[in-house]
């Protein structure tokens, strides 16, 4: 008898601190897969307390929270031959523990392998100015062939980002006067746009004026009126440009009475 007492008193201990050993405590956001003598014991427990019984069970924790994988730069060449270091970002979250557990053994890397052969295949497709102006679309087709093949998994890839594209220094150099040239381009447009505005106003208002000719004068008075408002001391005299044509008219008139009279003379 006193050896007994002693005995089941360290057997309740043992027993209490199995038992207190055995309690899991799990997240909201985590599940357990529990494993009994190697079996998968149904759906995943959590949250709250699960009873693992070491060494029959074994439990492994999974997170159900959204994870942000970083896809390493890969060396990618375009479809236009263009060389061009990529990265990714990649947003993942388990949606089934027991197959993330059972069908995979490392589901975050055996994605991120996956990902980086599929980055390389599907922006070797694309040419240098799809993969800058479409990158949307891209990222859409990248979520697209990722997802389908994480699904089996039980992982869900909620996006998928091109984070940079990095570019040689003589493909930014080439963009650059590429760019340069464009913008010089629409600047000449405009301006030729704007001169042909002009040109066309100028014209209805010649034809405007010369229904009244009186209305040209008054314009030479407005004119005179804009230039002495400055107060300096220049006088300017208007000439209407039809004195000078007359005047060349003139010198014209004179000139050709002149030429018949060689002929005669050569005739004497």
């Amino acid at each position: 008898m006193e050896l007994g007492f002693p005995v089941v008193t360290v057997a309740i201990i043992i027993l209490v601190i199995y038992a207190l050993s055995s309690i899991k405590i799990l997240a909201e956001y985590e599940r357990g897969v529990i494993f009994r003598l190697g079996r998968l014991m149904g759906h995943a427990k959590g949250p709250g307390v699960a009873l693992v019984f070491s060494p029959i069970d074994r439990m492994v924790r999974v997170s159900l929270r959204q994870e942000a994988l970083e896809v390493p730069p890969q060396d990618i060449i375009t479809r236009d031959n263009v060389t061009l270091k990529v990265n990714a970002v990649i947003f993942l979250r388990v949606i089934d523990p027991n197959k993330a557990v059972v069908e995979v053994s490392n589901y975050v890397y055996q994605t991120s392998q996956f990902a980086q052969t599929t980055l390389r295949s599907v922006l070797g497709e694309q040419e240098l100015d799809e993969l800058l102006a479409h990158r949307d679309k891209i990222n859409l087709r990248l979520q697209s062939i990722l997802d389908q093949h994480t699904a089996p998994w039980g992982v869900k890839v909620a996006n998928v980002e091109v984070k940079q594209v990095d570019m040689p220094e003589s493909m930014l150099r080439a963009m650059a006067k590429q760019a340069e040239a464009e913008r010089e381009k629409r600047s000449k447009i405009i301006h030729a746009e704007g001169e042909f505005s002009a040109a066309q106003r100028l014209v209805d208002a010649a034809h405007l004026l010369s229904t009244e000719p009186a209305s040209i004068q008054l314009r030479y008075l407005q004119t005179l009126t804009e230039i002495g408002v400055e107060k300096n001391t220049t006088v300017v005299f208007p000439v209407p440009i039809d004195f000078f044509s007359g005047m060349q008219k003139l010198l014209g008139g004179g000139a050709g009475a002149s030429v018949p009279a060689a002929p005669g003379e050569a005739k004497g």
